[in-house]
């Protein structure tokens, strides 16, 4: 038995006869790493793999079992047919190489889910629902002959997972895909077998549930639910108690909860405004009641899993996009080395961004995923020394990679505090995840040969620089301040300043709506400011990725921010903001206006160091997300 603070979430326990080497369970998420029929690649099993210690049980993303009825978006896996034994014997050799244990999710389809619509192939669904984006296409409802097809498919799927060696399956009950919409009567509204009471809308996926054990005896069969679909007229958790009774009933081995639905996708994807542990209101009723074991997720923390799991409120411990951001969460636990888990900012621009554009899966503070194969850290054949011009994320990681790789660094700071950007912006506590990964760099440097140098303003002809081998400049971006009379008044604070405590008073004009500006209003409203934003384009955070901007909007909304888009400011004065919108000229009061407008690249001294042999990284290049400064700092390191 382990002996840290966390000994019931690393506890060894088995799952209907699978022993796992603790009770963390990474739950499905895509990877968009297949090949272009869908099959498990070389690339996807290594980073699977990577995750078997981090985890007891890791389960794959979503693998269709059938195009019978609808066609398989591309990107999405699939084990409708034999050709995908060959990939899932690699991953299951893969896992158990390692002595880790792998589940296979599965999935009947999309339903009105589904990605692209073919005018000649209507969507398939329970009923004749309107599709989820476009509701003037009306779905197909499944016949009954076409359900138990789909049952068979499930079978014959099954089957190929367990001769393939697969340790464990998962059915793709949740998010109001088609066995969801089954399963919900907001969808199905069947007068059949299959629909009116719960245990007719659970028939399909009891049916499934039979077919799977049938097909892969002995496997432990799992089924993530949607308990609260979090939309005006979606299934509560409730409803979901009986129909978690039913398929337990069935056979079920292990439920697990999670909320959300594509009219609430937030939910799906939980970003960092929703906070830690959002999904674990429910969990405790549904542990009660059943017998079987029971998984809570989302956003969870060690110390929230620890807690549930030693007060009975669940059984395992779900984690998804922590287990992209470090796939050694659980190895980290069990060493006592809390304090190195790399933080999951739950940002999501490279996991569930690249996953909504096609692209193969990455992560903002993770720069090895997908490439776990090619991005192996070794030593380099000559040792270098490194100066490193400025400390925000870019540098940070240019520094952690160049050291582990026997580097020696400097880094060098103008400012007092490491992180650049990422400090003042990390001060909401919704955005706490990005003070950690602060906290996280400075730990992990402190073991290196890395010298910091705060206070330390370095120009292209400093000293400083004059014995490095290898210069990397990441000096960020500096703000933008348009030549608008009175924006250098004495009212006028800028984001940056006020995001590190600059005197402000109630009432608080904030001049520009893009992510900046947006959190900021939002910080200041939740602490009780008269806030109104205002930005010149259409909408507020426009480049913000939809899951994340869904929340943010409803946020701003519950705490009373004015959002005044379409409005250009053309001046300030100590009374406030005067702008003008498709009305004409508005004023508007203000006792601080802060000013977030933007950031551009320092473009003279970027020019003079790139002159002087730098790299050039980060936003000093070209403003960008945190991810990408990151992803830039650990390939410039990498190429040292």
């Amino acid at each position: 038995m382990p002996t840290t603070a966390f000994t019931h979430v690393l506890e060894p326990v088995t799952l209907a006869g699978l022993e796992l080497r603790n009770r963390v369970i990474m739950v499905p998420m895509g990877t968009e790493m297949g090949d272009h029929d869908g099959h498990l690649t070389d690339r996807e099993v290594a980073y699977y793999a990577e995750r078997a210690a981090g985890a007891g049980l890791v389960c794959t993303g979503i693998n269709a079992v059938t195009d019978d009825y609808e066609v398989i978006n591309a990107g999405l896996g699939r084990v409708d047919t034999d050709a995908a034994t060959p990939g899932l014997r690699k991953l299951a050799e893969a896992f158990h190489a390692r002595g880790g244990a792998v589940s296979v999710q599965l999935t009947a389809g999309l339903g009105r889910n589904i990605n692209n619509i073919d005018p000649e192939r209507l969507p398939i669904s329970a009923s004749d629902n309107t599709h989820w984006l476009d509701p003037s296409v009306r779905c197909r409802p499944l016949e009954t002959e076409e359900i138990r097809v789909i049952v068979q498919r499930f079978r014959e799927a099954a089957a190929r997972c367990a001769e393939a060696g697969i340790d464990a399956i998962d059915i793709h009950g949740h998010t109001g895909y088609l066995i969801d919409q089954f399963l919900s009567p907001v969808w199905n509204r069947r007068t059949d077998e299959y629909g009116g009471s719960v245990e007719n809308r659970c028939r399909f996926a009891a049916e499934i549930i039979a077919a799977v054990k049938e097909g892969a005896p002995g496997l432990p069969v799992s089924f993530r639910l949607s308990v609260d679909h979090r939309f005006e007229g979606g299934r509560t958790p409730a409803e979901s108690l009986e129909i978690a009774k039913v398929l337990e009933a069935a056979g079920l081995d292990l439920l697990m909860v999670d909320e959300g639905s594509y009219e609430a996708m937030d939910y799906v994807f939980p970003p960092y405004y929703l906070g830690d542990n959002c999904m674990m209101g429910s969990v405790r009723m549904f542990k009660d009641a059943l017998t079987i074991p029971v998984l809570g997720c989302g956003n969870l923390t060690p110390e929230r899993a620890e807690q549930a799991i030693a007060g009975g409120e669940m059984d395992f411990a779900g984690i998804g996009r922590a287990l992209i951001a470090d796939p050694e969460w659980a190895l980290k636990l069990a060493e006592g080395r809390r304090e190195d888990i790399r933080p999951c900012i739950r940002c999501n621009q490279l996991c569930v961004g690249n996953a909504f554009v096609g692209k193969p899966l990455g992560c903002a503070v993770n720069p090895t995923v997908g490439y776990e194969r090619e991005r192996i850290l070794v030593r380099a054949a000559e040792p270098k020394r490194v100066a490193i011009v400025g400390a925000g994320p870019a540098g940070l990681e240019a520094a952690r990679v160049a050291a582990l790789r026997g580097h020696t660094v400097d880094v060098y700071e103008k400012g007092e505090q490491l992180g650049g950007v990422l400090w003042p912006a990390a001060t909401p506590e919704f955005k706490k995840e990005l003070r950690s990964m602060i906290f996280w760099w400075e730990r992990q440097l402190k073991d290196l040969p890395v010298t910091v140098h705060l206070g330390t303003e370095i120009t292209a002809g400093s000293p400083e620089l004059d014995d490095a081998d290898a210069i990397i400049a990441a000096i960020g971006a500096e703000p933008v301040a348009p030549p608008i009379p009175g924006l250098d008044g004495a009212n006028v604070v800028e984001v940056v300043d006020a995001h590190l405590g600059a005197e402000l008073g109630h009432r608080i004009v904030v001049c520009g709506g893009g992510l900046s500006g947006a959190d900021f209003a939002l910080e200041m409203a939740q602490t009780g400011h008269d806030v109104t934003v205002v930005e010149m384009a259409d909408a507020v955070a426009p480049d913000l990725l939809m899951i994340n901007r869904i929340t943010l909007l409803r946020d701003l909304a519950e705490a009373g921010v004015t959002l005044l888009t379409g409005h250009k400011v053309i001046e300030v004065d100590a009374a406030g903001v005067k702008v003008d919108g498709p009305d004409g000229p508005v004023s508007i009061a203000a006792d601080t206006v802060v000013s977030a407008f933007g950031v551009r690249p320092g473009a003279a001294l970027v020019e003079a160091l790139a002159a002087r042999g730098a790299q050039t990284i980060g936003d000093c290049v070209r403003p960008a997300k945190v991810g990408d400064a990151i992803n830039a700092g650990f390939e410039a390191a990498l190429a040292l």
